[in-house]
C-alpha cells in the first residue's frame, strides 16, 4: 500500500483522480479506477455532500449503497463557490492526473474550473463531463434519469412482453453502462494518450448517447428488416421459443438460452421431446405452439426438480435466481466476486481479474469531508491556512 492507502499493486497507483460526481453513474465510474489503485479524492461541497449517504439509510446509519460505491477514496469537502475554496481547488488540480464531473452543462465554467482554463494550468490533465444529453445538443441542459435515457434511445420501447407496457430493469443500464462504464473507458483511453503525448483531452460522456451506441439487436433488426419487432418478440425478448424465460410449478422460473441449434437439440432429447427440435427458431401460431409446449412441461415440476434434471446437460438452462441466491452461489464465491465487510454487510469486488494485482478493500467509504486536511496538506497548503479555510467553513472536516 503506498502512502495515500491505495493498493500500490494496482495499475493506477501513482494516478490521481479528482471525483466531483455523487449518487451512482459517476462515482461507480470513479469506483472502478480506486479498486484498481487510483487516489481518487471525492469532492464534496460542505452542505450536505453527496445525499447517497442518507439513501434508505437508518437514522445514525450510512447508506449501504453510498458504501458500495465509494470505497477506496478519500473525501474532501470544500466550498468551491468561494474563492478561497476554488484557489485551494486549483491547487489539487496541479497535482491530478483526471478530473470528472456530472454537473449540467455550465456549472464547472460557472465555477471558472471549465477544461480551457484548468487545461492551461495543467495541459496533462484529463478532464471528463459526465451528464445525461451530454454538452452539446438541443437537450444538453435538461434533467434526466435511466428511464429517460432509456426512453429517449429506443432501448425502453423493446423492453418488457408482448401486449404489456415497457418494462423498468432494476439494473440501471444507462446510468451504468453508459455513465459509469463508458466514462472510465474515456478516461483511460486519454490518459494513455496524455502519458505518450503530455497532453490531456476533454471527455464528452452521454449517457443516453451510450443507450443508443449499445441498442444493437434493435437497429440489426430495423437494418435487416426495415422495423424493429414489437416488444417482446425480437430474438432476444421472447420472440422464439430457444430463449426465454418458463415458470415452473412452484412459482420460479427457469431461463432458457439454447439459441444454437446444438443446445435446443439437446434441451429437447433431455425433456424426450425430440418432436420439438424443428420449433426453435418458429414464429407466428407454429412458435406460439412450440413455446406452450415448453411452458407445459416445465409447469409440470417444481424448480429444484428442472435444476436436477439440467445439472449434468450442457444446454443453457438455468434458474432465475434471487439476489441472495447469488450472493450464495458457488461459482461467485470460487471467483470471490462477493466481499463480506467485517460488520457483516456485503459489497462486489471488481468484475475482472488481473495478474500481479491483488483486489482489496483498502479503505471504507468516507466520511464527508474526512481527509480534507491531509488532502489540502498534500497540495501544499500550509497548516495554518487549513485551518483558517477550516474555521471560515470554507473547508468542512469530519
Amino acid at each position: 500500500m503506498n502512502r495515500e492507502g491505495q493498493n500500490a499493486s494496482g495499475p493506477l497507483a501513482g494516478v490521481r483522480i479528482l471525483d466531483l460526481t455523487r449518487l451512482l453513474p459517476g462515482p461507480m465510474c470513479t469506483l472502478y479506477l480506486a479498486d484498481l489503485g487510483a487516489d481518487v479524492v471525492k469532492v464534496e461541497d460542505t452542505g450536505a455532500g453527496d445525499y447517497a449517504r442518507d439513501l434508505d439509510a437508518q437514522p445514525g446509519t450510512v447508506s449501504p449503497f453510498y458504501r458500495m460505491v465509494n470505497r477506496n477514496k478519500r473525501s474532501l469537502a470544500i466550498d468551491l463557490k468561494q474563492p478561497r475554496g476554488r484557489d485551494a481547488f486549483l491547487a489539487l488540480v496541479h497535482g491530478a492526473d483526471a478530473l470528472v464531473e456530472g454537473f449540467r452543462p455550465g456549472v464547472m465554467a460557472s465555477l471558472g474550473l471549465a477544461f480551457e482554463t484548468l487545461h492551461r494550468m495543467r495541459p496533462q490533465l484529463v478532464y471528463a463531463s459526465l451528464s445525461g444529453y451530454g454538452q452539446t445538443g438541443p437537450r444538453a441542459a435538461r434533467a434526466g434519469h435511466d428511464i429517460n435515457y432509456l426512453g429517449y434511445a429506443g432501448v425502453l420501447d423493446q423492453t418488457g412482453t408482448q401486449g404489456d407496457p415497457p418494462a423498468l430493469s432494476n439494473l440501471q443500464v444507462a446510468d451504468l453502462l453508459g455513465g459509469a462504464a463508458t466514462t472510465a473507458v474515456g478516461i483511460l483511453a486519454a490518459l494513455i494518450g496524455a502519458m505518450r503525448s503530455g497532453r490531456g483531452r476533454y471527455v464528452d460522456v452521454s449517457m443516453t448517447d451510450s443507450a443508443l451506441a449499445h441498442n444493437i439487436f434493435a437497429l440489426h433488426a430495423l437494418e435487416a428488416r426495415g422495423h424493429t419487432e414489437e416488444r417482446g418478440m425480437d430474438l432476444l425478448t421472447g420472440g422464439v421459443p430457444c430463449y426465454g424465460v418458463y415458470q415452473t410449478q412452484d412459482g420460479r422460473w427457469l431461463a432458457v438460452g439454447a439459441l444454437e441449434e446444438k443446445f435446443w437439440r439437446l434441451l429437447c432429447v433431455t425433456l424426450g421431446r425430440d418432436d420439438l427440435v424443428p420449433g426453435r427458431l418458429a414464429r407466428g401460431e407454429d412458435g406460439e405452439r412450440v413455446r406452450n409446449e415448453l411452458a407445459t412441461i416445465f409447469r409440470s415440476a417444481p424448480l429444484a426438480t428442472w435444476l436436477h434434471r439440467f445439472a449434468d446437460v450442457d444446454a443453457c438452462v438455468t434458474p432465475v435466481a434471487t439476489l441472495r441466491e447469488a450472493l450464495a452461489d458457488p461459482q461467485f464465491a470460487a471467483r470471490d466476486m462477493i466481499v463480506n465487510r467485517p460488520d457483516g454487510s456485503h459489497q462486489y469486488a471488481p468484475p475482472l481479474r488481473m495478474s500481479d494485482h491483488l483486489f482489496e478493500v483498502t479503505r471504507d467509504a468516507p466520511r464527508q469531508g474526512e481527509h480534507s486536511v491531509e488532502i489540502l496538506a498534500e497540495a501544499g497548503l500550509p497548516r495554518a491556512t487549513i485551518e483558517r479555510l477550516i474555521a471560515d467553513r470554507v473547508v468542512r472536516v469530519s
